[in-house]
Parts: structure tokens; C-alpha cells; sequence
């Protein structure tokens, strides 16, 4: 494996200029956002193979985006933070104790992407529902019950204000100089802008998918419509070996676009470079393990879960709280 290398062009700022968490900032608890109403989804685990089902349920102010294993004694938590990451292949798996979730970047870039700051997510299983290989699901239903935005602890009666339809997704944390971190020619870097914007680039040998880009300004509307829809996607030629190292055993056609040299055995696509809009939704589930998005334009190209989680740790340490 190639070695990881990170590169910064500010060595001023450290650890002791950045919020420890976002929930301690008073102008992060402001205005944050919860679900309005909880919404169930069932279906099976893309590596597992095992059914699952996931409620998404409102949460109290500060509290975060968390998981409840239901399965498990005690119940045990799993927050959706940088801290939990544990390190596997071809998805992003949380860890804490003897509670782990597995696949959870689809949800949680729909709950970061649509506006949801606080979340209980309960699952019955070690691994998140791979629905139909996108987000679209988890945004649909999230749209569907709405948000409530709260500026104060929620009482005991659980009544919350209506949020607004475009909800801000910018954490009150900043990015004052340009940050990247590559691994041979895969990188992730970010660059401070007035606006958040994500670039992802692709490049592989297969004919169907070769060199791919896509590029947005994200907004609720813009990923609810031009990336939650991408699906996951794999090669035909790499199913079996996959599926001997235990990965994959809930793949299907009718879960992931899956690649043959120059064609796709189960067409047709959502978009033409669908495959790069799905790698741009994951960096999008993998930087919500930070909270809130610090503003900036993250360009990626050829990164992993891995490399996107790598890439967030280490940012974090370089943000700043913003000065109002």
C-alpha cells in the first residue's frame, strides 16, 4: 500500500485553536436541527447479507447523530463521530465497546446533507440496510417527515419549532488554509471557499465507467436530487473473490450497478457518471463523522472510505472556531 502523506500550509494552527466537539460551541447549539418524526427502513446488509432495520428518530438538543445497537444487551451506543471510526474495507464501519454498525456512510450523508444536527438511529443488526445502493431512501424519508429546528433543550413534551425548508449545513468551524492528504495518486483536500462545494473525480480501466468528475454546491435540494439517487457499484470480475473474503454477501442487481469491461449488466443508469456521484456521496457520509460540514470545497479524486476518514481526522485538528 502506498504511504499516506498529508499536506498543510499552515503549521500555526493547532489542536488547542479547534472545538473539541461541536457541541460545545454556543453558537453550534443555536438553531440546531432534529427529525420531526421517526421513519423506519428495512432491507439487508450490502457485506453482512443480513436483514436490517434501521429507525431514525428525533433527538435532543446537542446530543448529535448517534446509534442504538437494539439487538444487543443494554442497548449500546455508538456515536457517529471520527472517534468511533474503525478501519475496513469498501465501507465505514463505527466501533465503541463491544457495539459496532457497519455501512453507514449512505444515512448518515442524507442526515448531514438534508440538515439533521441531532439523531437517534436504531438498528437491529451490526450493519445499516444497503436499500436500493443510494441514499435516496434515507433522503425521501427524511424530506418526508421533515425537520424541527430547536434553540433550547427539548422538554419533556417534545415539542419542537418548525425549521426552515433550506436549512444551513455549515458548521460555525473553519478552514483558514488549504489541507490535503494522498495516498499515491488518490488524494482528498479541501480549500477554503465562501460556499460548500464538493469535486470528486474517478478513473478506472473499465470502458462503461473510465475517467469521471462531478462538481455541485451542496444544498438539501441539490443532493436530494443530483446524488442521493447514485447507487454503489462493482465488477462482475471481482464478485467471487470478494465474496470468499466474507465482503459483499448481501450484493445483488437490484442493489449496486455492477460493471463488465465495457457495458453495466443492469442497466440503465441514473445519471452518465453516476459511479462518480456515488463516490461524492460517500465523502459526504464520511466527512459527517466531523458534525456539521466545516465550510470549504472539497475536491477528491480515487479515495477510499479509508483515505476519506483518514482525511476528516486529520482536518479536524486544523479547523478553527469562527469568530462571529
Amino acid at each position: 500500500m502506498a504511504a499516506t502523506r498529508s499536506i498543510a500550509f499552515d503549521s500555526s494552527v493547532t489542536s488547542s485553536t479547534v472545538t473539541s466537539s461541536i457541541a460545545t460551541s454556543p453558537t453550534a447549539l443555536s438553531a440546531r436541527r432534529t427529525l420531526a418524526a421517526s421513519f423506519t427502513q428495512r432491507g439487508v446488509g450490502l457485506h453482512s447479507g443480513l436483514p436490517s432495520q434501521v429507525t431514525v428518530k428525533p433527538a435532543a438538543l446537542g446530543s448529535g447523530r448517534w446509534f442504538r445497537r437494539v439487538d444487543l444487551p443494554g442497548q449500546l451506543q455508538v456515536p457517529a463521530t471520527l472517534a468511533a471510526v474503525q478501519p475496513t474495507q469498501l465501507s465505514t464501519e463505527l466501533v465503541l465497546g463491544e457495539a459496532r454498525v457497519r455501512t453507514v456512510e449512505h444515512l448518515l450523508a442524507a442526515l448531514v446533507a438534508m440538515g439533521v444536527d441531532d439523531a437517534e438511529i436504531e438498528v437491529d443488526a451490526p450493519e445499516l440496510p444497503l436499500l436500493d445502493g443510494s441514499a435516496r431512501d434515507w433522503a425521501e424519508a427524511i424530506a418526508q417527515v421533515g425537520l424541527s429546528e430547536v434553540g433550547h433543550q427539548l422538554d419533556s413534551d417534545h415539542q419542537r419549532d418548525p425549521a426552515p425548508s433550506q436549512p444551513e449545513l455549515i458548521s460555525d468551524r473553519c478552514l483558514t488554509e488549504p489541507f490535503t492528504l494522498a495516498q499515491g495518486d488518490a488524494f482528498v483536500t479541501a480549500l477554503p471557499a465562501d460556499r460548500l462545494r464538493f469535486t470528486y473525480g474517478i478513473d478506472f480501466p473499465q470502458g462503461a465507467i473510465g475517467n469521471q468528475w462531478h462538481s455541485l454546491e451542496l444544498t438539501p435540494d441539490s443532493f436530494r436530487r443530483d446524488i442521493a439517487p447514485a447507487r454503489t457499484f462493482g465488477f462482475a470480475d471481482q464478485i467471487a473473490q470478494l465474496q470468499a473474503r466474507g465482503l459483499i454477501q448481501g450484493g445483488s442487481l437490484d442493489n449496486a450497478l455492477v460493471c463488465e469491461g465495457d457495458r453495466w449488466i443492469n442497466p440503465p443508469l441514473r445519471f452518465a457518471n453516476e459511479p462518480a456521484r456515488h463516490k461524492l456521496l460517500d465523502l459526504v457520509g464520511d466527512l459527517s463523522l466531523l458534525g456539521r460540514l466545516p465550510r470549504a470545497h472539497y475536491l477528491a479524486y480515487k479515495a477510499s472510505h479509508s483515505l476519506h476518514t483518514q482525511f476528516a481526522q486529520q482536518l479536524e485538528s486544523r479547523l478553527c472556531l469562527t469568530q462571529l
